[in-house]
């Protein structure tokens, strides 16, 4: 997977070269190529943006410099994505389907935003991280990089996405890990049991609960055995 970001700010991505993505791209399962679009300006002073046509505050970034920049890395097969608060917002299912893309161009935007003209010819898709506002598209550009390379076959070990939350269309189940007894608090004794059937179940109808609690919303959206039901239906019993 390759992503080409085109951004003002290159260096806010080092925090990529961290951990599970530096690895990734130490190991070349993906690759990222920041293009400065600054360095297509030919303004003598670099300059990237002006004031808007019909007035108002701030300003917004020029549409002939971003194009120039496009252009340096330009590829008909490549998926091109601007981060817009105006995006759909994104989900795990939006993630999955970018994994299966082999080239994704990610324009960040910044200032008062970019020349609707250039977003026309060039952008395919427009992708927000939230209903919220931000200074710039380089924070969501890196949370996209992240979240659809973790299902690039290699960054991450075998089956480690498959039961995480919203693979299922639920939140995950809680994790616990040593030592045994933490302020008083032990562990669940299932998890000691060595029984995977029972874990299996335990972690289900955990993973229900926390669905149940923390974002409900999900619920109706999956496909839930009788057993799901039942179990959903007691959780409801005691909370009432």
């Amino acid at each position: 997977m390759k992503f080409d970001v085109l951004t003002l700010f290159p260096e806010m991505f080092e925090p990529l070269n961290q951990s599970i993505i530096g690895r990734a791209v130490k190991e070349k399962l993906i690759e990222i190529n920041l293009i400065n679009i600054r360095d297509f300006s030919k303004d003598k002073h670099k300059k990237v943006d002006d004031t808007p046509y019909g007035g108002g505050s701030g300003m917004v970034m020029k549409a002939d410099v971003i194009y120039e920049a496009y252009k340096s890395i330009r590829n008909k097969k490549a998926k091109v994505i601007y981060m817009s608060p105006q995006g759909k917002v994104l989900n795990q299912n939006k993630v999955v389907e970018l994994s299966k893309e082999k080239h994704l161009i990610i324009l960040c935007g910044h200032y008062e935003g970019i020349d609707q003209r250039v977003i026309d010819k060039i952008v395919d898709e427009e992708i927000s991280i939230g209903d919220y506002v931000l200074t710039g598209g380089e924070l969501p550009a890196m949370v996209l990089i992240d979240s659809v390379s973790r299902y690039i076959e290699g960054v991450l070990s075998e089956n480690s996405t498959t039961e995480e939350s919203f693979s299922q269309g639920i939140l995950e189940y809680p994790q616990y890990t040593r030592p045994e007894i933490f302020e008083g608090v032990k562990i669940p004794e299932i998890l000691q049991s060595g029984h995977h059937e029972n874990i299996n179940k335990w972690r289900r109808c955990e993973a229900l609960k926390n669905t149940y609690y923390k974002r409900p919303e999900l619920l109706e959206n999956v496909k839930l055995s009788e057993e799901d039901k039942k179990y959903l239906e007691n959780i409801s019993k005691n909370k009432n």
